[in-house]
């Protein structure tokens, strides 16, 4: 089955230096029938003005990932981290028994727009940490770039508490993939910017989204120049 979440229908929230599209229920957002989707908890498109940003605060027992899509990211946290995060590289926190860190816009002039995505760990009271990692932009073209990962592991492939992975994928006008899935297992798609056609019928625009399950075989095509974001969940 795939299920298809436009992204019209995401849950918008404007606070004048911070726009957020909300896919699952968060923060001002409560929705019981939308808490998360297999391990996946939160995923958040934010847009962040230049010099502002969330000040410092605490996160316990969940896997935190972002990733940078536009402009840059200055993250600072209690472990003595203090790094810049910008397209190419993807950063991975993990709250565990408790961590705190400000996510801060350094930019006088230009935003940031992040996808910031929250996973349930798979065993609960770890140390905190955190990883940043850098991979090369050009490894997506018309294949699918694991950036972050539990069993796929890499100088440029982030490690994650949890058995997912999370692929990146710069797909060009008529070109196309397929992922092979184990049964059982599920998919979320995410259109960044393009078109994409999943099995010869779905056609998902930009920023909409798919949450595919009972599928072992995702054939992925390209309407135009397209980049999309594929996780593969328990």
């Amino acid at each position: 089955m795939i299920h298809v979440y436009p992204a019209h229908e995401r849950f918008e929230s404007n606070h004048g230096w911070l726009q957020s599209y909300f896919s699952f229920s968060f923060a001002e957002y409560f929705d019981r029938k939308n808490m998360n989707f297999g391990p996946l908890r939160v995923f958040n498109d934010d847009i962040i003005a230049p010099q502002r940003g969330f000040g410092a605060h605490p996160h316990q027992e969940m896997e935190i990932v972002t990733v940078v899509l536009k402009g840059q990211l200055e993250h600072r946290d209690n472990l003595g981290n203090y790094r810049i995060i910008s397209f190419g590289e993807v950063q991975r926190m993990t709250a565990g028994t408790g961590i705190v860190h400000s996510e801060m816009n350094p930019s006088t002039t230009e935003e940031v727009n992040l996808l910031q995505l929250w996973f349930l760990p798979e065993t609960y009271g770890l140390t905190p940490s955190y990883e940043q990692v850098s991979y090369d932009v050009e490894n997506m073209k018309n294949r699918l770039l694991p950036i972050v990962s539990k069993k796929q592991a890499g100088e440029q492939v982030a490690y994650i508490h949890q058995d997912i992975t999370m692929y990146l994928s710069d797909l060009e006008n008529n070109k196309q993939l397929t992922f092979h899935q184990q049964q059982g297992r599920r998919m979320y798609v995410f259109v960044i910017e393009g078109e994409l056609v999943l099995n010869d019928d779905t056609v998902l625009q930009r920023r909409d989204a798919a949450r595919v399950t009972d599928v072992t075989r995702l054939h992925i095509a390209a309407n135009i120049d397209s980049r999309f974001m594929l996780i593969d969940l328990p």
